[in-house]
């Protein structure tokens, strides 16, 4: 079973950038669907970030623009890069992985993370 643990997350202000990171481990980690999933508090899980087994990377709407999912095949780590962050960004972030699926990836992920927290906050 894939296990998944995530660090970065922190307070910024407005305008600012972090970069979350994913340990990958239990599991070949090259050759599946992964990706970002954010909750704040009081509203519903939100996919935000997704990268298929050849690179291909999707984005929801929100995001689009100002973060950047990536893979290090080489350490079997899963980056989150999140530049120009709003306080509509503060969340509970989870790396996700579906080691069943390698395309057309979806947000319903069977394999989470802990979650870390971002505060987006003057």
């Amino acid at each position: 079973q894939v296990q998944l643990v995530e660090s970065g997350g922190g307070s910024v202000q407005p305008g600012g950038s972090l970069r979350l990171s994913c340990v990958v481990s239990g599991y070949d980690y090259k050759n599946y669907c992964m990706g970002w999933v954010r909750q704040a508090p009081g509203k519903e899980r939100e996919g935000i970030a997704v990268v298929d087994s050849d690179g291909n990377t999707g984005y929801a709407d929100s995001v689009k623009g100002r973060f950047t999912i990536s893979k290090d095949y080489v350490r079997n780590i899963l980056y989150l890069q999140m530049d120009s962050l709003k306080p509509e960004d503060t969340a509970m972030y989870y790396c996700a992985a579906d080691v069943s699926r390698y395309y057309t990836c979806s947000y319903d992920f069977p394999d989470w993370g802990q979650g870390t927290q971002v505060t987006v906050s003057s």
